[in-house]
């Protein structure tokens, strides 16, 4: 099984024809996935390198092809419309890419999405989504993933993500530990996004494949003390945290949009603590994440 996207998911690009678009559609396609056209208005009937169709709308684009998840590569001043326009067109998994939104343009879109209970964002400035073996959306190294059929422990995890670097990381600690992982979400670090931990663990949490969940979360809000409520109450599975931001001075961001200390909410310490409330098992440093969950599933370190 998988969360949200599957070898059926039908895919296409908005943004399409731009250099970034262009990559990392091929480098999906290369992946294996059904990727089946692309969006950038004004080149409607033409194809991309790759052979793809392009349309002018998404609408176009869903109507002719049957797409029901899109990459979005729409530079920042236009994003929030690419995202409005998919979820309009009845996209179930938007996942949007793009670095650089405005917070108030992510503000409206996350208030017109409330209206679109079927369509789920993913992002924005985020490394996609990837279920292993069968369906890559956004930027991601495939190579690095192991799949369920390919786990020598039998093991299998989901990982949540703010980090995409951090993402890469836990990835490769479990693949070189014979951990396979079905489904990686990186969900941006921005203040204002589309999924977040609580709606993931909770798909997670009913996907019976997914043995246990890396969860890698960074100073800022109050999303991770979120999450260990939720995993308290809810799931049953194994769950592994790491903190990323713990030597950050208050008021300085670190790294993402949306890693800042602001008016003593949000800092490690006191997202560690809630989670290690929630009986959830927090690894120090970055570089201990496959081994603490190699040691959690109880298999090889």
């Amino acid at each position: 099984m998988s969360i949200l996207v599957s070898a059926k998911t039908k895919v296409i690009c908005q943004g399409i024809t731009g250099s970034a678009g262009a990559f990392h559609t091929k480098g999906c396609l290369d992946y294996g996935t059904k990727m089946v056209g692309g969006v950038t208005p004004g080149k409607g009937g033409a194809k991309d390198s790759n052979g793809l169709p392009i349309f002018d709308t998404v609408r176009q684009a869903v109507d002719a092809t049957g797409a029901d998840a899109t990459m979005i590569f729409v530079p920042p001043p236009f994003a929030a419309d690419a995202i409005m326009e998919a979820a309009d067109a009845g996209i179930a998994t938007i996942v949007a890419i793009t670095e650089g939104i405005p917070v108030l343009d992510m503000v409206a879109v996350n208030a017109y999405l409330k209206e679109k209970p079927k369509s789920h964002l993913i992002g924005p400035n985020c490394p996609g989504i990837i279920t292993v073996g069968q369906c890559k959306i956004g930027i991601m190294p495939g190579y690095i993933h192991t799949s369920a059929k390919e786990a020598r422990t039998g093991k299998k995890v989901g990982i949540i993500s703010r980090s995409g670097t951090l993402t890469y990381e836990a990835v490769w600690q479990c693949s070189t530990r014979g951990i396979g992982q079905t489904t990686c979400v990186g969900i941006g670090g921005d203040p204002v996004k589309g999924l977040n931990f609580v709606e993931l663990l909770g798909m997670f949490a009913g996907d019976g494949e997914t043995d246990g969940i890396i969860l890698i979360g960074e100073i800022g809000g109050t999303d991770e003390e979120a999450a260990a409520a939720f995993v308290e109450r809810h799931v049953k599975k194994p769950v592994v945290a790491f903190i990323a931001g713990r030597t950050a001075p208050p008021g300085r961001r670190m790294g993402h949009a949306g890693a800042i200390i602001s008016g003593g909410e949000g800092t490690a310490e006191s997202k560690i603590a809630a989670l290690k409330s929630a009986k959830i098992t927090v690894a120090d440093s970055p570089a201990t994440i496959g081994q603490t969950m190699a040691r959690i599933l109880g298999v090889g370190q």
